[in-house]
């Protein structure tokens, strides 16, 4: 491998089957940056024939990978590692030029990306079965954990590498095969950098599969198809109520993996650091715009501190860059698409019909959002309750931790969450009331570590990743038994 390898080139077609192809439904994707509008290439879209040639490759090609050693398959995530390394630079410019990123967010991904590929290096050779007792004389008794087959993935555009590689890396080490329809906001980044990546690491062709494709036409089927054995979908929650419905409905069942949508409230109680709380919130709130499932949709603050509270914030959000996400003073950078900005725009006309204070403001240009703040907002009303994937913070008013909490648990998901306070028993007491899958103390709701479980409660998902929770939801167990002395039957 050299130090500075030629750019990837020929990012505008399927890869399929180890073929980078051109898709045949006969519709073009024009693939924009978000930021200026820019042409970044077009891709002939997938067809439901595609899909169908991808699905069957991954069929035929995981029965061979599920046999190979823990050894080979740990060595290809070490080639995946140093190219991820080598290529650094390039994964970032992507990422910026495509998901609108700055430079801070598109770093961030990119070590999450690598630190699921460093955690995936790991996960082959930590799949246990067990020996179990019997009470029949004369057999023995066996649990194997296999690999479930065919996984297939949906991914987001909001950090479409990492959310991708999520499911790609340790589906893979597990003995599985892979077909990813990545978001058409983000074809590129979401699925056929990756492929080259892991083309370039070696990965024997069929075991990775990237279909773009319009929704119309592969969305449905993509769930429907018989080959896969489960749908990991990163997404919205009424987008994954459908794939979940179509799981149980096919010829098939298939098990499903659903990370959906998110109104994790950020919780300030009366003896938090403000300095820290602030800082946080603001961070929580209005990294990549807001466009996180885990963003801090809620920010609830203690009466004793809410106005010095609000005041801090406003002030310290005031400061942000709005700009070209390639400038690395930028905070704000665009949305990624026009729905995204319509969205926004319909939720801050919605505060302000509702009379709440508009704190902070600013104009629109183009799909750049300068960041919004409300103050007096009801926890109860549409606008708090709404998911603000924008640069749109709402702060409530709590009373008493008790109502804080009563508060920070009225909403239909539960995914993360965060409480700030001095006392670290307090903090550890509120945090485990708090009906979500995670929950950060005195740090922002946007935490995802390789090694750590991942999941909702609620309308908020089903099923975990990474780390052992991942290799339970990519893997099956196999119960074998032998009878090593003849038995007598009754008849």
């Amino acid at each position: 491998m050299t130090l500075n390898p030629t750019a990837y080139s020929d990012l505008d077609r399927q890869f399929i089957n180890g073929i980078w192809r051109s898709g045949r439904s006969g519709k073009t994707l024009s693939n924009t940056n978000p930021y200026d509008g820019s042409v970044i290439n077009a891709i002939s879209l997938a067809s439901a024939d595609d899909l169908d040639d991808a699905y069957c490759a991954a069929e035929t090609a995981q029965q061979q990978w599920a046999l190979t050693s823990h050894g080979e398959r740990s060595a290809l995530f070490l080639r995946v590692l140093s190219i991820l390394d080598t290529r650094k630079e390039e994964i970032i410019a992507w990422l910026v030029r495509e998901t609108g990123a700055t430079l801070l967010k598109a770093t961030v991904e990119w070590n999450a990306l690598r630190g699921g590929t460093l955690e995936a290096i790991a996960l082959p050779s930590r799949v246990e079965g067990k020996i179990m007792p019997i009470d029949i004389p004369g057999k023995q008794s066996f649990v194997f954990r296999e690999p479930l087959g065919v996984i297939g993935v949906i991914s987001p555009w909001n950090f479409p590498m990492h959310l991708s590689n999520r499911s790609i890396a340790p589906a893979l080490a597990l003995g599985n095969a892979v077909v990813v329809k990545p978001a058409e906001d983000t074809p590129v980044t979401g699925g056929l950098l990756l492929a080259k990546i892991y083309e370039e690491a070696g990965l024997p062709a069929g075991l990775l599969n990237i279909v773009v494709g319009d929704v119309t036409e592969i969305g449905d089927v993509f769930t429907l198809h018989c080959a896969p054995k489960l749908i990991s979908f990163t997404g919205s929650t009424r987008v994954g109520r459908r794939i979940a419905e179509l799981a149980v409905t096919g010829k098939r069942l298939k098990h499903v993996g659903l990370e959906l949508g998110g109104n994790a409230p950020i919780v300030v109680l009366d003896d938090a650091d403000l300095d820290v709380a602030v800082r946080a919130a603001a961070f929580a709130r209005f990294f990549h715009n807001g466009q996180i499932c885990m963003s801090g949709n809620r920010i609830i603050v203690d009466t004793t501190l809410y106005d010095e509270f609000v005041e801090r914030f406003v002030d310290h959000v005031r400061t942000f860059k709005v700009g070209d996400p390639a400038d690395p003073a930028t905070v704000i950078g665009p949305l990624m698409n026009l729905k995204q900005k319509e969205a926004a725009l319909q939720n801050i006309a919605m505060a302000r019909a509702a009379g709440f204070e508009e704190k902070l403001g600013g104009e629109v240009d183009g799909l750049l959002v300068p960041p919004h703040v409300f103050a007096g907002v009801p926890n109860d009303s549409a606008f708090a309750q709404a998911e603000q994937f924008a640069p749109v913070a709402p702060i409530i008013r709590a009373n008493s931790e008790q109502e804080a909490l009563q508060l920070a648990n009225a909403t239909e998901y539960g995914l993360s969450s965060a409480v700030f306070t001095r006392d670290l028993g307090r903090g550890l007491r509120f945090a485990r009331k708090i009906e979500a899958g995670m929950t950060h103390i005195n740090d922002i709701s946007i935490q995802d570590s390789p090694f750590n479980m991942f999941g909702g409660e609620k309308n908020s998902g089903i099923g975990r990743f990474n780390g052992d929770w991942i290799l339970s939801e990519l893997t099956t167990d196999h119960w074998i038994t032998l009878q090593d002395t003849p038995r007598n039957y009754p008849f």
